[in-house]
C-alpha cells in the first residue's frame, strides 16, 4: 500500500466521535461474522472493535462502529437493515449508541490463571470479588483448559501485580483453588528457561529411597529424613547421614533404581511442549547424577545438575564426590542455567515442592510449588495442588488445545515421515 493510500487518522474515533456498538447474539453457524461486516460496509462505516465469543454454540459478536455520515436518517436506516438481516438469520441485535473507543484498560495489568478440579460458582464468585477488592478490573475471561483440571484466566488492569497477587493467594489458600498472578507484557511471549526439582516433582519417587530399599535401611533413611525435616539436621547433614548407609551397594543397583523411577502424569507432555515452544528445560536435584544424567538424555533436558555418589571398585562408597546440591546451591544453579541459556533471570521459572526449592522459587522470575508443604507454598509466588505436571502450562498462557494440536500436528508428521 503507497502512503497515499493509507487511511486518514480520523478514520479511528476520539472521545468525542458518535460511534455503535452492535451486539449479536444466538445460535452459532458459518457466515455470521462476515454477513454482519457486509451488512455493516453498505453504510461505509469503519470497524473500530470487535470480539466474538462462542461458548456451547452460542455466539456473542460484538462489532463497534463510527456512526455513518448523513445523520439519524442514515444511521436509522442502519438500525434496521441490522436488525432486519438479524431476523433472517434467527438472532437477536442489540445496537447502543455512544461516543468514541471503549475505556482506556487501567495501567497495572495482570493474567490471573485459576485452577481447580473442579473450579466452583463459589470459588469463582470470590477470586472475582478478590479482583475487584484490589482495585481491578476484569477486562477479560477465556477457558484455558477444561481437563485433567479446569483452568480460566483472567485479564486484569487497574491493580498493582504483586498486591493483586497476595490478595489472590491469599483467598484462593481458603477455597481449594490454585491461583498465579504474572505482569502482562512482551515478556510473558518471550524465549524461558524453566527448572524444575526433581524428587516428587518431575518424577514421584525419592531416589535416595529407591536405593535404600536395595540397601535394606528404608527405615534408617526414613529416621534420618525425618529428623531434617524437624530441623535437626541441615540438608547436606542429612544427606552425608543418609548416603552413608549405602555403603557396599553394588554399582549395578543404579539400572535397578533408574527402572523403578516414575515420572509424574503430565512430566512428558510438560517438556515436549516446551521444547516446542523453544523453551529450555533443567533440572537440579538433591539427589543423584546417577539418575538425573538418565533423565536428561530420555527426556531431552538441556540443563541437570544433582550430586554425584562415589564408587569404588563398583560399590558406592557412602559418601558423594563434588560440591553439595542443597537450597542455596540450587539457586545458583538456576542463576547459571540462565546465562549459559541467555535467558534474563525474570523469564525464568522454577518447579518445586520442598523447603530445600524456597531459594530458587524465589530467584525465578515464577516460582510454582508444585503439591509442596504449606510453608513451601506460602511462599513461592503460586502453588498447584494437583497431580498433573503439565498444568504449569496453563499458568504460561498455553491453552490444553494447543498442546493437543501439537501433539497431532506432530503425530501427523512422524506417520508420514515414518
Amino acid at each position: 500500500m503507497s502512503t497515499s493510500q493509507i487511511p486518514p487518522a480520523t478514520a479511528v474515533p476520539d472521545d468525542d466521535v458518535p460511534t455503535l456498538l452492535v451486539k449479536i447474539f444466538g445460535k452459532d453457524r458459518p457466515g455470521i461474522t462476515a454477513g454482519l461486516c457486509d451488512t455493516l460496509a453498505a453504510y461505509g462505516v469503519n470497524i473500530v472493535d470487535i470480539e466474538q465469543v462462542v461458548t456451547r454454540g452460542r455466539i456473542v459478536l460484538c462489532v463497534l462502529v463510527n456512526s455513518p455520515t448523513g445523520g439519524w436518517t442514515k444511521e436509522g436506516d442502519l438500525r434496521a437493515t441490522v436488525h432486519s438481516w438479524a431476523e433472517s438469520m434467527r438472532l437477536q441485535a442489540e445496537i447502543i449508541s455512544g461516543r468514541g473507543d471503549n475505556r482506556p484498560r487501567g495501567t497495572g495489568r495482570s493474567h490471573v490463571t485459576v485452577l481447580g478440579h473442579p473450579l466452583s460458582a463459589e470459588s469463582t464468585a470470590r477470586i472475582a470479588a478478590s479482583i475487584t477488592g484490589s482495585g481491578g478490573n476484569i477486562d477479560r475471561i477465556f477457558r484455558l483448559a477444561k481437563y485433567p483440571v479446569t483452568a480460566v484466566e483472567f485479564e486484569v488492569s487497574g491493580a498493582e501485580t504483586g498486591a493483586l497477587r497476595t490478595a489472590l493467594v491469599t483467598e484462593a489458600a481458603g477455597i481449594g483453588v490454585d491461583v498465579a498472578v504474572v505482569a502482562s507484557g512482551l515478556q510473558r511471549r518471550a524465549q524461558r528457561l524453566v527448572v524444575m526439582d526433581v524428587d516428587s516433582t518431575l518424577i514421584q519417587d525419592e531416589v535416595i529411597e529407591l536405593f535404600a530399599a536395595h540397601a535394606g535401611c528404608e527405615a534408617e533413611v526414613a529416621e534420618v529424613t525425618a529428623r531434617a525435616m524437624r530441623g535437626e539436621l541441615d540438608f547436606e547433614q542429612s544427606l552425608h547421614a543418609r548416603v552413608a548407609l549405602l555403603a557396599g551397594i553394588d554399582e549395578s543397583v543404579v539400572e535397578k533404581v533408574r527402572a523403578e523411577v516414575r515420572l509424574t502424569p503430565g512430566a512428558r507432555t510438560l517438556i515436549r511442549t516446551l521444547k516446542r515452544l523453544g523453551y529450555q528445560v533443567g533440572v537440579v536435584s538433591g539427589g543423584f547424577t546417577q539418575v538425573t544424567d538418565d533423565l536428561k538424555e530420555r527426556l531431552g533436558l538441556d540443563f541437570a545438575s544433582a550430586n554425584t555418589l562415589e564408587v569404588v571398585d563398583g560399590k558406592l562408597t557412602g559418601r558423594v564426590v563434588g560440591e553439595v546440591v542443597d537450597r542455596a546451591g540450587k539457586a545458583r544453579l538456576l542463576r547459571r542455567f540462565a546465562a549459559e541459556a541467555g535467558v534474563p533471570l525474570m523469564q525464568t521459572v522454577a518447579i518445586g515442592d520442598g523447603a530445600n526449592d524456597l531459594d530458587m522459587l524465589n530467584a525465578a522470575g515464577l516460582g510454582v510449588a508444585f503439591n509442596a508443604k504449606p510453608v513451601v507454598r506460602e511462599a513461592a509466588h503460586t502453588a498447584v495442588n494437583v497431580p498433573f505436571l503439565d498444568t504449569v502450562l496453563y499458568l504460561l498462557g498455553i491453552t490444553r488445545e494447543e498442546v493437543e494440536a501439537a501433539d497431532t500436528a506432530a503425530d501427523t508428521v512422524e506417520s508420514r515421515d515414518g
